[in-house]
């Protein structure tokens, strides 16, 4: 990529997928967004087409891509449908990437291939009843025993954690305390791997959201669960400060995909625009209209210059995390600025579930609370510019 022209490795790959999004996806959103139901045979054939192994390389099963890729399929997969998207970016960038990140040989040769395939997801658990954006505030603990983890606590919003084919769970977990140099103590929060048919392991009932109705999110109960001492994943007491990483990389993630929906936003609407007619003229003709969606436009790209930019800088091996922060910031407000454009854009229509900018109006919100606030992300930026 220079000066953000998709070569032609990646224009294939991005209108490969965006031609499966409108032919595959599209047709059965609807239904699945009504019904609340996991899209298994959507995700079946994603995973033939190798979207779970894009980053990942070819000796763990993957496709021997990188994250850019991810994310130019994220986009083009959240232009239709955001829940399908999200199952797609959860699986790789929160589920199989910290085990490639910060796994053993052992850890990824057992998990990696799996997880990359398709066949199976995995999920992160961080997010607890009392701790989300603030990790000094995790409950969870789990103690050594017997040479084995022993696991209690609860999780919450946990994506992909309670599907037919969700197998591992990795959670993070107080596994010691320390005293800083000013006499307070801080909690050691680790991150172990759990498999999902662990006795004392239980997915909750699924939760009953705005948006996002076919993603599969659950609160966990973890009960005296027992995972041999291998299953730490990474250096102990370092698991929040590997995840915050993660969630760097995820970021643009993301953002890829918000920049997806408000593009989708944008297409529905000149579409409609086009078509619809009111007092003697299609109503694109209306300055009122033109304008708004011309506005909806600029939003989409600069979303997806500002992701372009953070991938750019992350494959380059440069600092990213302002610019992943920003691109997350920017896209998932454009993402919900056009769904409410969109929503004005159809009227009435706009009203109605079975309309894509309908779905798009519910769904875009947690883009701006979903792995990490928009708060969250002027914090970032703020502390970047000494403030």
């Amino acid at each position: 990529m220079a000066g953000f022209e998709l070569s032609e490795e990646y224009q294939d790959l991005s209108d490969t997928v965006r031609d499966f999004a409108d032919h595959v996806v599209a047709p059965v959103s609807a239904k699945h967004d009504e019904e609340h139901s996991f899209p298994y045979e959507v995700v079946k054939q994603m995973a033939e087409m190798g979207l779970f192994g894009l980053p990942f390389p070819e000796e763990f099963g993957g496709m021997g891509g990188d994250y850019f890729a991810l994310a130019l399929a994220l986009e083009q997969l959240g232009r239709v449908d955001q829940s399908v998207a999200i199952t797609l970016e959860a699986g790789v960038s929160l589920g199989a990437m910290p085990i490639y990140r910060f796994g053993t040989e052992a850890q990824k040769q057992e998990w990696l291939p799996l997880l990359a395939s398709g066949q199976a997801l995995a999920g992160f658990g961080l997010t607890e009843p009392e701790a989300g954006s603030d990790a000094g505030g995790t409950k969870t603990t789990a103690r050594r025993e017997d040479g084995q983890w022993v696991i209690n606590g609860n999780k919450e919003f946990i994506t992909n954690s309670g599907t037919d084919i969700t197998r591992l769970v990795t959670v993070t977990a107080v596994t010691g305390r320390k005293e800083r140099e000013d006499g307070t103590v801080q909690k050691e929060i680790s991150t172990i791997l759990v498999p999902t048919d662990t006795p004392g392991f239980k997915a909750e009932k699924a939760y009953n959201k705005v948006g996002w109705n076919a993603s599969d999110t659950h609160p966990l109960t973890l009960q005296d669960v027992r995972v041999p001492e291998a299953n730490l994943l990474g250096v102990e007491g370092r698991g929040y400060a590997n995840f915050l990483s993660i969630l760097d990389e995820g970021r643009i993630a993301i953002a890829a995909l918000a920049t997806g929906a408000a593009q989708g936003c944008v297409d529905l609407s000149v579409k409609y625009a086009r078509e619809r007619s009111a007092f003697g003229q299609n109503i694109g003709k209306y300055q009122a209209i033109s304008f708004k969606i011309a506005r909806m436009e600029a939003r989409a790209h600069s979303a997806r210059l500002a992701y372009y930019d953070a991938a750019f800088r992350m494959l380059a091996g440069k600092p990213f995390k302002t610019q992943a922060a920003i691109a997350k910031m920017v896209a998932g407000e454009a993402a919900m600025d056009n769904a409410r454009d969109a929503t004005q854009v159809f009227g009435g229509y706009g009203f109605i579930n079975e309309f894509t900018v309908a779905r798009h109006y519910r769904d875009s919100k947690i883009l701006e609370v979903g792995e990490g606030t928009t708060e969250v992300q002027l914090m970032l930026i703020a502390r970047e510019l000494g403030l």
